[in-house]
């Protein structure tokens, strides 16, 4: 059935492909956040495990929301493993096992990187004239800024 919402056919697609970078973006960071919540050691090991489910939590949030406003839009959400792994902008984490240190920053890195993305995705899908993905892509950006925030405050002395 055509979409008809106001955007042409080429400003949806540029913006559905856009999203679906950012549900691949999102997806490994909920991923190395859920690794991080079951192998996290050391003596900060009960608030890091807490504190990296709670952030896994809101990530998968994240998932579901922009897999979402890319159906809004007319397009197909990824959804494989290895759409994801194409797609994203982040890199896995590396073989091993970083210190629980370690694992803070290489998740403040992701949440720094999805920032830098947000605000480039943001002029796009401004370009676009798509207001409904601005504002929803500005509410996410708030997000992982709070969470990187609350990031960075945990390597702080």
């Amino acid at each position: 059935m055509k979409v008809q919402i106001g955007l042409s056919e080429s400003a949806r697609s540029t913006v559905v492909e856009l999203l679906n970078t950012l549900l691949a973006d999102e997806y490994v960071l909920y991923t190395k956040t859920r690794n991080f919540h079951w192998n996290v050691t050391g003596p900060d090991f009960h608030a890091l495990h807490k504190f990296f489910e709670a952030q896994y939590e809101q990530v998968d949030g994240f998932v579901d929301d922009v897999a979402e406003r890319v159906r809004q839009l007319g397009g197909r959400a990824l959804g494989s493993l290895a759409e994801f792994g194409k797609a994203t902008r982040l890199k896995e984490s590396p073989k091993g096992r970083p210190d629980a240190a370690g694992m803070v920053q290489a998740l403040l890195s992701d949440h720094e990187a999805v920032i830098r993305a947000l605000r480039q995705d943001l002029e796009t899908s401004d370009k676009a004239g798509d207001e409904g993905t601005t504002d929803f892509l500005t509410g996410l950006l708030e997000q992982h800024e709070k969470m990187a925030w609350m990031l960075r405050a945990h390597l702080e002395p």
